[in-house]
């Protein structure tokens, strides 16, 4: 493989601009490639380490798809990601009549407020709701598509 001269390569810390698409078993996660496309700083959690290793060396432009082995690219499931929330909770947080339905993706914010991560529906009751925090794609085979855009 014979590299342009002025072509970028990814590295660790690299910012890029990427159509991207994760896959599982069961379909797109995320898919870029029919809209604009993301843009990300490797490093910073926005992609599983294991996505971003596929990146590094990548020169801009390229396009390349990746086979991941299950629990490879978000980790294994782990049954204590499953969660009771007490209903009385979420409805300090949020709406206080919000039904929540099996399949429904909740954002939660982080305890320190800077962020939040998801947790999906899977069970409730009249007094609690659970849910599974794991990566919608933990303990699955996955397939990453790239076609990289820009590299800084």
């Amino acid at each position: 493989m014979s590299l342009s001269p002025t072509a970028a390569i990814v590295a660790p810390g690299s910012f890029l601009t990427l159509h991207y698409r994760l896959a599982g078993p069961a379909g797109d996660i995320i898919n870029t490639f029919a809209d604009k496309p993301a843009t990300l700083s490797l490093g910073t959690g926005e992609l599983s380490p294991a996505v971003e290793q596929q990146l590094i060396g990548m020169e801009e432009g390229a396009q390349a798809t990746f086979e991941l082995p299950a629990g490879a690219a978000f980790g294994d499931r782990n049954p204590e990601m499953q969660q009771w929330v007490a209903r009385s909770l979420l409805a300090q947080m949020g709406d206080p009549d919000e039904k929540y339905a099996v399949g429904d993706v909740v954002q939660f914010p982080t305890p320190d407020g800077s962020g939040s991560y998801a947790g999906a529906v899977i069970e409730s009751n009249d007094t609690a709701v659970r849910f599974d925090f794991n990566h919608p794609l933990a303990g699955q085979p996955v397939t990453f598509e790239v076609r990289l855009i820009g590299v800084l």
